[in-house]
């Protein structure tokens, strides 16, 4: 099928947009992600500073050994925490970007079924069956497509209930040893 210039610069016009959004996407993912990490290293930085000062502020072998304890399990929560936040972050961008795909995937039907729609029109007689077939084919792909798309969410979605379960089992955990000493 031969295409006229014109069409040839939409074309190229429409896949650079694409290419921006898909380059903005990932842009803003490593984005949120670097903010995520600057404010653990801040936090980190503190609390280091702020342990220091407890730990040298200690004054027997017995007041340092109850610090361990005290000290440690902070960490430990702001650990699970930072892991969840840096979980949510690549979630949203992998979503954005399943997003994006999908409309892309449905762009790119549109098109073949427009282009199909017209070698209908071009086509010699008998050819309805190929064709036929051709539109077959193309709408089992979709199928299978959505099917995909449908287990990835599932696999996302449970992914999600599983971080967010350890992240709660971890908090406990940390608030119950705070208890028990």
């Amino acid at each position: 099928m031969y295409q006229t210039p014109d069409q040839l610069v939409a074309l190229n016009k429409a896949n650079l947009e694409t290419a921006m959004k898909f380059a903005g996407v990932a842009l803003h993912g490593a984005e949120r992600l670097l903010d995520v990490q600057l404010q653990a290293a801040r936090t980190a930085l503190a609390d280091s500073v702020e342990n220091a000062r407890a730990i040298a502020s200690a004054k027997d072998l017995q007041q340092l050994t109850a610090l361990k304890t005290t000290l440690a399990q902070p960490s430990i929560e702001k650990a699970t925490a930072y892991a969840k936040s840096v979980y949510d972050v690549t979630a949203a961008t992998q979503a954005e970007f399943g997003k994006l795909l999908e409309e892309q995937v449905s762009e790119f039907n549109k098109q073949v079924v427009t282009a199909l729609d017209r070698m209908v029109k071009t086509a010699p007689a008998g050819s309805e069956v190929g064709i036929a077939a051709l539109k077959s084919g193309i709408s089992a792909v979709n199928s299978a497509y959505d099917n995909m798309s449908k287990m990835a969410k599932q696999f996302t979605d449970t992914t999600r209930s599983n971080v967010e379960a350890a992240t709660r089992q971890a908090a406990n955990g940390a608030k119950k040893a705070r208890k028990a000493a």
